[in-house]
């Protein structure tokens, strides 16, 4: 329980420098050759800096995130995730969200959105995973830091997900979702 909290605080505090670096994180997914087509070809994409998980059973992630068209910022969104299931650990990663056309822009701003995001992300660190979910079986295997080199992937449901691990350790045999809710930027005032 220690060792968690450890894990946890570690994760919160020492990765605070990426909390929002926004263009650092675009420029790390835009780097990977398998990613780049997406930043070409979407409607839109949301950015998320860093996404800090951590579990003991019941788990939970959490992250800020800002929305683009057109690499312009039209509004903010918050990433919520609880899960279920055996799993121990923190981590955190960066996460984007490719959105294929306008249809799909529309569903995933249009209030509340969620998918089972373990079941449709494709890793782009030194790993490998292979996840299974209400939306399929997907699988990724990658060959350094950022290097992008994984089985290819396409959009789902006119979502495309790509995570950068930033550090952490996780265990999870676990059933959640990622919800996602957006603000348009009229109504913000801080970005």
């Amino acid at each position: 329980m220690t060792l968690l909290r450890a894990i946890f605080a570690s994760l919160m505090f020492s990765l605070s420098a990426f909390a929002d670096n926004f263009n650092g994180t675009i420029d790390l997914f835009e780097s990977s050759p398998n990613v780049k087509p997406f930043f070409e070809s979407a409607y839109g994409y949301a950015v998320f800096p860093t996404v800090r998980k951590g579990a003991l059973g019941i788990g939970g992630a959490y992250g800020k995130g800002k929305v683009y068209v057109d690499d312009q910022v039209i509004g903010t969104i918050t990433l919520r995730k609880l899960s279920f299931g055996l799993q121990v650990g923190g981590q955190a990663f960066s996460e984007i969200v490719f959105l294929k056309d306008r249809r799909a822009f529309e569903e995933f701003t249009g209030g509340t959105y969620e998918f089972e995001a373990s079941a449709s992300a494709v890793a782009i660190t030194a790993g490998a995973q292979a996840q299974m979910g209400t939306m399929g079986d997907t699988a990724g295997a990658s060959t350094g830091p950022s290097t992008g080199e994984h089985a290819e992937t396409s959009y789902n449901r006119g979502t495309a997900v790509f995570v950068h691990t930033l550090g952490g350790l996780m265990f999870e045999a676990a059933v959640g979702r990622q919800k996602f809710k957006f603000t348009p930027l009229s109504e913000e005032s801080d970005i």
